[in-house]
């Protein structure tokens, strides 16, 4: 049997029934000169930080090539490359062709939410190694599929939150996990940004640009008219979703709590530390914008769990600096012998002002350690084959990323839903609805774990 993954047999065949036997399913055998030949997938936004990240890891690492459905992005993303590391990287449009190059060794996934998945199993499929943008899926069934696929491949996938890499957190957490503030009842998170937040406008059926392969950057999600921008405001976009405001798309994003919220979900649930909870209630709205946008801009959330502890999340677009804990982003945990807040340490219950809670010093802290880089530590897990040298589990990365979905869901049916953690399902069959969806053909997310899932 042919071992090889060729590009006519994976742009061929579809998502679903793609041949593992003959894949790379054992380690990832580099370029001759031992270097790590990276594809970036997907360079707006944080395309660009992966592209930055990767070139700045030295001659180790070999940022071989870009992916992007507009040729526009794609050019600047070459240019960007090209006076980093001094050589041009190849251009795809179209990442089954990355995925059957014999060329790259490990790919960072940067598109919209709706790609992330799909994307992760394709690559894992073909034996890539994957660094992915928060958050890892668009839905918690797909999220799942993602954690069987790096087990089943045998694969690094690495997921793009990049606060488990802070050195001082991981101090931290481990002295939460073992009891420092006693047991944590509640944990909270929260999300006040208002920068790029506002009204998104208006849209209309419009002429797809031609630097722009709709098909594609739709992929997995329900085939839609391309929406041109009307009235104001008027960002500097192709089109009314791309390649930004599809966040506040059901179709495409997950809003804000998984937007910039996932980072402060995981670490809630890091610290945490209980899993998946069994209950969740979601209310809020979009308020004070005229605009397409579907998902809510102000969103409070609360999960229980088994031992009846409970985990907070606020979403607040609008801003709400004066009640702030710090930053417009943040994270506390409320133990039975005191509280932590992050970037700031540990301190004692005391009544009062916060300015007058007594700090409780941290055993053997020698000063302020630094942040890893995530991606060195990706290139490091590659190299090692050793999952544990990831700053997380594929695992923690999909419980973080279904908490936020699971928010969501609670949210658009308006009521509060029990969860089985253990099946991954509510006792709501309408609920359940919610955790897959209709995949285009040829965009199918395969089933490598879990039940078939009735769609919404």
């Amino acid at each position: 049997m042919n071992t090889q993954l060729t590009r006519r047999h994976f742009l061929g065949t579809s998502a679903t029934a793609v041949i593992v036997a003959g894949m790379k399913a054992q380690g990832t055998v580099v370029g001759a000169s031992n270097r790590l030949r990276v594809c970036v997938i997907g360079l707006n936004g944080r395309g660009g930080a992966h592209m930055k990240e990767f070139t700045a890891l030295g001659k180790d690492v070999h940022v071989a090539a870009l992916c992007d459905v507009d040729s526009n992005v794609l050019a600047r993303g070459a240019k960007t490359v090209e006076a980093a590391q001094g050589s041009a990287p190849r251009l795809f449009r179209d990442m089954r062709e990355v995925f059957a190059s014999k060329e790259i060794d490990a790919v960072s996934i940067a598109t919209p939410n709706h790609w992330h998945s799909l994307a992760s199993i394709w690559a894992c499929q073909a034996g890539k190694d994957v660094y992915v943008e928060k958050p890892m899926s668009h839905n918690i069934w797909e999220g799942r599929q993602v954690v069987a696929a790096a087990e089943k491949y045998s694969r690094i996938v690495q997921h793009g939150t990049q606060s488990r890499s802070n050195t001082t957190l991981i101090r931290d957490m481990k002295l939460i996990h073992d009891g420092f503030i006693g047991k944590i009842v509640e944990s909270r998170g929260y999300v006040y940004k208002n920068g790029n937040r506002g009204s998104i406008g208006h849209g209309a059926p419009g002429a797809v640009p031609a630097n722009l392969d709709w098909n594609l950057w739709q992929g997995p999600a329900a085939e839609q008219a391309f929406l041109a921008k009307t009235g104001k405001p008027a960002k500097s976009q192709p089109g009314l979703w791309v390649h930004y405001d599809w966040h506040y798309n059901w179709e495409y994003g997950n809003g804000e709590i998984g937007n910039q919220g996932v980072h402060q979900m995981d670490i809630a649930c890091w610290g945490h530390n209980r899993g998946l909870p069994i209950s969740v209630h979601s209310a809020g709205g979009r308020f004070g914008l005229d605009d397409a946008g579907q998902t809510p801009n102000t969103q409070s959330t609360t999960f229980s769990y088994a031992d009846g502890s409970i985990l907070t999340f606020q979403v607040r677009n609008l801003g709400s600096f004066q009640e702030m804990d710090g930053g417009d982003c943040g994270n506390s945990f409320f133990g039975t012998k005191g509280l932590y807040v992050v970037g700031k340490g540990f301190f004692s219950y005391k009544q009062g002002k916060a300015s007058e809670r007594e700090a409780i010093p941290v055993p053997g802290d020698s000063g302020k350690p630094a942040k890893e880089s995530p991606f060195g530590r990706f290139v490091g897990a590659v190299r090692s084959r050793k999952a544990s040298d990831m700053p997380m589990s594929v695992l923690d990365a999909h419980i973080g990323c279904a908490h936020c979905h699971l928010g969501n869901i609670a949210f658009r049916l308006g009521r509060s839903l029990a969860f089985d953690p253990k099946t991954e399902r509510f006792k709501d069959e309408a609920a359940n609805r919610y955790l897959s969806r209709d995949y285009r053909k040829g965009f199918e997310v395969p089933r490598l774990a879990g039940p078939v899932i009735a769609k919404a």
